[in-house]
């Protein structure tokens, strides 16, 4: 049985106010200055990344102690909760390329709540940290600790008022934008992927 195709009302789907010449090919999805800023972002991460190998080689046993402190279990959680929130964005993508919107709006529903365990879990990640003694100013691992995860945790919330245009779009007809929501998806993968390569650094990486 053929699954119906949702209603999308007599507005033609607008795909960001501007028509694809004939024979163009879109290289990317979503804009391409979110594109820029990712490629940007990921110089920056990159850098503070090779700065934070070099300071754990220069004195290994302590960051392996301070290490030893953090909550792995914690940390493989809100990992594999970032996943699922990445997992439910392409599912909105996709469904929003189909014309199935009330499913997009869905996920993309569900990828805040997902965004939104991380933020209570890796706060609460946090005070457990600060009520055993183990602070931002508690040695030079910590220091790179909330620094990384600070900064990740402000792009999450960033990533939110990303989401919230891509609900917003999907919400009615007359404002519908592929590429916006493209856009917002390319974000939010962007926030997830330098969760997963923090993750590997701070609590994996021996």
């Amino acid at each position: 049985m053929t699954e119906p195709v949702e209603d999308t009302g007599s507005r033609p789907y607008d795909t960001g106010g501007q028509t694809a010449a004939k024979g163009s090919v879109r290289f990317v999805p979503g804009q391409p200055d979110m594109w820029a800023f990712v490629l940007f972002e990921a110089l920056v991460f990159t850098s503070y990344f090779i700065v934070y190998m070099i300071c754990r080689t220069q004195n290994p046993e302590l960051y392996l102690r301070s290490q030893a402190q953090l909550n792995l279990r914690a940390g493989v959680f809100e990992t594999l909760v970032l996943l699922m929130s990445s997992w439910s964005m392409a599912r909105c993508v996709q469904a929003s390329r189909a014309g199935m919107f009330h499913s997009a709006f869905r996920n993309a529903l569900a990828t805040i709540f997902f965004g939104a365990v991380f933020l209570v879990s890796k706060v609460s990640e946090w005070a457990a940290y600060v009520r055993r003694g183990f602070g931002f100013s508690t040695n030079e691992f910590f220091v790179h600790y909330f620094f990384l995860t600070g900064i990740h945790l402000l792009h999450l919330l960033i990533g939110f008022v990303a989401l919230g245009v891509v609900v917003y779009q999907l919400r009615s007809s007359a404002r519908r934008s592929q590429e916006l929501v493209e856009t917002g998806a390319t974000y939010w993968h962007t926030v997830d992927f330098l969760w997963v390569v923090i993750f590997a650094l701070l609590y994996i990486v021996r």
